[in-house]
C-alpha cells in the first residue's frame, strides 16, 4: 500500500494537469526509496519501475497498460488487472498472505537495481531506443519546465507567441 504522502503528491500532480506519467512517478520515487532503505529489492531496475508503475495504476492514476508487442503477454495482463483495480476501486483492501509472500520474495532480492549507476544505465538505454526528434521534443520541454520553475510563471517560447499574436494583412 503506498503511503499516505505519496497519494497526495500524485493527486496533486492530477489537480495541477500533469501527465499521468508524472503521477506515477512519485510511486516510482517511493519504491526506489525503500528498495534503498532496505525494505525491499529488485532483480533489474526495470522491475523496480515495473513495481512503482503497478502501484501507480492500482492507486487509481490514469496509466493504461502497455499496447499489445510492446511487453511480454505477462506483464500486460499483469498491468491490464491493477489498471482495472485502480480504476474501479482503488481502496479496496489487499490479501494479507499475498501481500505478505510478495514483500518477503522481493526482500531477498538485491538493492544494486535502484543504485545511481543502474538508474542513470537505464534511463540512456531508454533514450537510445528514441529518435533524435523525440529526444529533441524531450529535451525543449525539459528546458522549458525549468524556466517556469526559476521564473514562477508560465512564460511563452518565440513559437507560441507567434502563433498568439494574430496576423494584420
Amino acid at each position: 500500500m503506498p503511503k499516505q504522502e505519496t497519494l497526495e503528491k500524485a493527486e496533486q500532480d492530477k489537480r495541477e494537469g500533469k501527465a499521468p506519467t508524472t503521477q506515477a512517478g512519485e510511486f516510482i520515487k517511493e519504491t526506489i526509496d525503500d528498495m534503498r532503505a532496505g525494505k525491499i529489492g529488485a532483480r533489474s531496475t526495470k522491475q523496480a519501475i515495473a513495481i512503482g508503475l503497478s502501484k501507480a495504476r492500482r492507486a487509481g492514476v490514469d496509466l493504461p497498460p502497455p499496447k499489445k508487442g510492446k511487453t511480454s503477454e505477462k506483464t500486460r495482463k499483469s498491468a491490464e488487472r491493477a489498471y482495472e483495480v485502480g480504476q474501479s476501486n482503488p481502496n479496496q483492501p489487499v490479501n494479507p498472505k499475498r501481500s505478505q509472500a510478495s514483500t518477503k520474495a522481493l526482500q531477498r532480492e538485491g538493492h544494486q537495481a535502484v543504485s545511481h549507476a543502474a538508474l542513470s544505465e537505464q534511463a540512456t538505454e531508454q533514450a537510445e531506443q528514441r529518435t533524435p526528434a523525440e529526444r529533441k521534443r524531450i529535451g525543449r520541454k525539459a528546458a522549458q519546465t525549468r524556466l517556469e520553475h526559476q521564473t514562477g510563471s508560465k512564460s511563452k517560447s518565440p513559437a507560441q507567441k507567434s502563433r498568439a499574436t494574430p496576423r494584420v494583412g
